[in-house]
């Protein structure tokens, strides 16, 4: 069983244990509410509203409040010199679809369950791992070969390396 909804001016086609994003919702993240603006519902037999499907509705659980990537705009005025770039998020929120009920009184719940992301609770989380002191590894160390005894080298002359030039005899 499927059903389209609509939120915030946009149409999702939903099935339960699907999880959708939508534009942002004023709700707290893991509360559970249904959405009565039920377009169709699709099956075995598919309603279609007019404009809405009556006594239908779809529960779902907010997962996520967070920021969409950025989108980067530019603009620009030739011959003038004049550049200008910036960015935008958008907020979203992440809804679990936990179940569809029909007009006839049919009722399909989602068999998975949520998985809430909640940025507070994972910030904590990565603080304490980040305060715990990380154990060293320690090899084990490898018996070394002796050491080879290093010789003296022996003394050279520095006369026997040196040329001598001979100095020529002017002419007068």
């Amino acid at each position: 069983m499927y059903a389209v909804i609509r939120t915030g001016g946009k149409q999702y086609r939903v099935e339960p244990g699907v999880t959708i994003r939508v534009e942002k919702l004023d709700k707290e993240i893991g509360t559970e509410f249904d959405l009565s603006e039920v377009l169709l519902i699709g099956g075995d037999k598919i309603h279609v509203g007019t404009p809405l499907v009556e006594k239908a509705k779809v529960t779902v659980v907010v997962t996520r409040q967070a920021k969409g990537p950025k989108v980067l705009i530019y603009k620009k005025k030739r011959r003038k010199g004049y550049e200008k770039l910036t960015g935008h998020r958008q907020l979203y929120t992440e809804l679990f679809v936990a179940g569809i009920s029909g007009p006839d009184g049919q009722h399909i719940k989602a068999e998975a369950k949520p998985v809430i992301v909640d940025p507070v609770k994972k910030a904590e989380r990565l603080a304490k791992a980040e305060n715990k002191p990380k154990k060293k590894k320690v090899a084990k160390k490898v018996a070394a070969a002796p050491k080879k005894k290093k010789v003296a080298k022996k003394a050279t002359s520095k006369a026997g390396a040196k040329k001598k030039t001979k100095k020529k005899a002017s002419k007068k």
